[in-house]
C-alpha cells in the first residue's frame, strides 16, 4: 500500500503533530479572514482577478458549465468563475473556515457550503470543473483529496489547482522569503493590527518552502487515475496543475 503523501512536514513552530494542523489552520484563517483580502492584493499586486480568469479558461470553463471551486475563501477564484459560467452555469465553493465563508458572501452570489477538500459533501459525477487556488498545501492528504477530486467530476470533467511553488534560482527564493516573512508581516501588521494576519504571511512561506515538490503532485495525480495531466509555470513561482477525468 502507497504511503500517505501529506503537502508538507509537520511545521513545529507552529503546531506539534499532524493531528493538530487542521485546527491550527482553521483558527488562522478564522482569524484573519476579515484582512486576507487587503493581503492578496499587496501579494499579487492587482495581478490576481485577470490571471484567475485566464487560468479557468485555459481549464476549459466555459459559459454554462457547473464548477466547483474548493478551499474557495473569500471566493476569489470563485468570482471569476462566476462571470465565465454566466447566469445558465453555476459555480459552488466549499471552504472549512466559516470566517472565510462570511467574508465570500459579501460579494459572491454563489453557492457557499463549509466542507473539507478530504471529504466533499456533494454526490458523484457533478461538476465539469474543480479549482482550488493557492490552497493545497493546507490539506492533510493528497491521496485523499485527490480521490474526492476524482469523484465529484463528471467523466471528461477538468481539475485545475493553482499553487505556489518553491522558486528554483536561489536569489528569486530569497526575494520571495523576505518579502512573505518580513515585508508582507510588517504591513499586515501597520495596516490591520491582526495578529493572525501577519502570521499567515510568515505560515505561507514555510508551507511553500517546505511543500511536496511538483513532480510528487504529478504523480500522485497520475495515480489517482487522472489523465492529460499537466503543469505551467508562471512568473517563475506559480504553478498550474491541470488534469482530466476521463470518459468511461
Amino acid at each position: 500500500m502507497t504511503e500517505p503523501t501529506p503537502p508538507h512536514p509537520v511545521l513545529k513552530d507552529y503546531y506539534s503533530s499532524a493531528a493538530e494542523r487542521q485546527s491550527f489552520v482553521g483558527s488562522l484563517f478564522d482569524g484573519a479572514a476579515s484582512h486576507y483580502n487587503f493581503i492578496g492584493r499587496m501579494f499579487d499586486l492587482g495581478s490576481g482577478p485577470p490571471y484567475r480568469r485566464s487560468a479557468l479558461r485555459r481549464v476549459g470553463l466555459r459559459p454554462g458549465m457547473r464548477i466547483l471551486d474548493v478551499a474557495t475563501g473569500t471566493g476569489l477564484l470563485a468570482r471569476e468563475a462566476a462571470r465565465i459560467v454566466g447566469p445558465r452555469g453555476g459555480v459552488i465553493g466549499v471552504d472549512p473556515s466559516r470566517g472565510m465563508l462570511r467574508e465570500a458572501q459579501i460579494a459572491l452570489s454563489a453557492r457557499l457550503v463549509q466542507g473539507r477538500a478530504e471529504a466533499l459533501p456533494f454526490h458523484d459525477d457533478l461538476f465539469n470543473v474543480l479549482s482550488m487556488g493557492f490552497a493545497l498545501r493546507h490539506v492533510d492528504n493528497l491521496e485523499v483529496t485527490f480521490r474526492e477530486y476524482w469523484r465529484v467530476l463528471k467523466p471528461g470533467g477538468r481539475l485545475l489547482l493553482l499553487e505556489i511553488s518553491r522558486p528554483t534560482p536561489a536569489i528569486m527564493r530569497y526575494l520571495l522569503r523576505v518579502y512573505l516573512q518580513r515585508f508582507l508581516p510588517m504591513i499586515a501588521r501597520l495596516c490591520t493590527r491582526s495578529e493572525p494576519a501577519e502570521l499567515l504571511m510568515k505560515y505561507y512561506w514555510d508551507t511553500i518552502d517546505c511543500c511536496a515538490p511538483p513532480e510528487t503532485i504529478l504523480e500522485v495525480l497520475r495515480r489517482g487515475g487522472f489523465v492529460d495531466v499537466r503543469r505551467w509555470v508562471f512568473f517563475g513561482l506559480i504553478s498550474e496543475y491541470s488534469a482530466t477525468k476521463p470518459l468511461r
